[in-house]
């Protein structure tokens, strides 16, 4: 018997925090405070987003507005099984991904701006704000305000701002305002500016800017990963594909994602987590920028001028300048709270990957399944070729299932400079 898409599609949202093994350590102002951070939140977030951050339900019901949205924008994506990637590594593991470079904006992202672009409708609000790294994020909120016919503004970390012009474009043709970070448009991008003309920006400076702008502004701000209630919005990954797998008849062992924030991680894997769904779950950082090898446990901002209440997260700090890779969606200094606390409980797993190496995983893929990958997903990637081997090596029937949280049509540049770098 078919299953229609509605069926699929989950009618409530999945929150972890219940369920994490010890109470996730609350967001605080630091010691010397000269303004209450929690106070802004409630000045610059919708209302709605802000009481989900905060809320200790296990399910919080979609909207049937934004499910019809998830409906209209392609969900629910699929989940393919990478059978020739199968065949070209020779395992025995089954390979099985969640697509999520088949909606409008080529990314997850959409699934947490739609509800956040909502509520802010629904407030009145007729203007947002976001920062974005490698575009995916600022081109979903571009998407989703004009969506509910609101105006966008979105700060561009500068060099993917350079790197990715066409990512520019549609946010552009979408409608949003696009501004290379560090801007001279807020005191915080003019400080850093004075400090480095030269400064290659970074997610936690644009994150700054924009909270700033939405500030003086009286807008609203978008927030795209490292809090907790953009992965309560990305459950719809997971749910999905639990169900999906259900249909196939599959159980999954291995469970793998990248992460930049980590809400393309959580959203994916935290609802099988949270179904006692999977032995292993693996998250995969850049090497570049060793947040999971080099950074500390610990209370920081998560943004760069200390605009956002400390949060107890692991992180390379907040002043941390991460080098101008093409990943530019890993380009974060810290991971999600939620996140943290399972990696630190050793319930999740990391590996950290190169730039060489993800470029070959990427290649492989694409050469394999047809599908270019966003550099982000690659990273991902690697780590599936390489649980793939280990289960060949050790005879072992393993189904290993990854988010591929983006394609990678718009890092093709990109691509191409890492084929030049590397043919040297």
């Amino acid at each position: 018997m078919a299953i229609e898409r509605e069926e699929i599609l989950p009618k409530y949202w999945y929150n972890i925090i219940p369920d994490l093994p010890k109470p996730l350590p609350p967001p605080r102002d630091p010691p010397d405070a000269e303004f209450s951070r929690i106070d802004l939140l409630r000045k610059i977030m919708p209302k709605e987003v802000l009481r989900q951050q905060f809320t200790v339900e296990r399910f919080i019901r979609i909207p049937e507005e934004v499910r019809e949205a998830y409906l209209n924008i392609g969900r629910p994506t699929p989940l393919m099984r990478a059978k020739r990637l199968e065949e070209m590594l020779n395992t025995p593991a089954k390979i099985y991904f969640k697509f999520e470079g088949a909606t409008p904006t080529g990314s997850h992202k959409i699934n947490t701006a739609l509800p956040q672009a909502y509520f802010a409708k629904a407030e009145g609000v007729n203007h947002v704000v976001t920062e974005t790294g490698a575009g995916q994020w600022g081109t979903a909120v571009a998407l989703a305000a004009r969506m509910y016919n609101m105006e966008s503004t979105i700060f561009m970390v500068k060099v993917s701002y350079e790197q990715k012009p066409q990512r520019r474009t549609i946010m552009e043709l979408y409608g949003g305002k696009v501004y290379a970070s560090p801007t001279n448009l807020t005191e915080y991008g003019r400080k850093v500016l004075a400090e480095n003309p030269s400064h290659p920006g970074s997610l936690g400076v644009a994150m700054s800017e924009a909270i700033e702008y939405a500030l003086t502004n009286n807008y609203r701000y978008l927030v795209g990963s490292v809090l907790d209630v953009a992965i309560l919005h990305q459950s719809v990954i997971g749910q999905e594909a639990m169900k999906q797998m259900d249909i196939l008849g599959e159980e999954p062992d291995i469970l793998i994602g990248c992460v930049g924030g980590g809400s393309n991680f959580g959203g994916f894997a935290f609802p099988l987590l949270g179904a006692k769904r999977g032995e292993k779950f693996i998250a995969v950082g850049s090497y570049e920028i060793p947040k999971f090898s080099q950074g500390d446990y610990m209370y920081d901002f998560p943004d760069s001028a200390g605009l956002l209440p400390m949060v107890k997260m692991i992180t390379l700090g907040k002043d941390y300048v991460p080098p101008p890779i093409y990943a530019g969606g890993l380009r974060y200094h810290g991971a999600a709270p939620s996140l943290s606390l399972l990696i630190k409980e050793g319930i999740v797993e990391w590996r950290e990957y190169s730039e060489p190496e993800i470029f070959e995983a990427a290649k492989m893929f694409a050469e394999a399944q047809g599908i270019v990958p966003a550099p982000e997903s690659a990273h991902a990637i690697k780590a599936v070729i390489d649980e793939a081997l280990k289960a060949k090596k050790n005879h072992e029937r393993k189904v290993i299932v990854f988010n591929l949280s983006g394609h990678g049509l718009l890092d093709l540049p990109n691509y191409e400079s890492m084929m030049k770098r590397l043919s040297k």
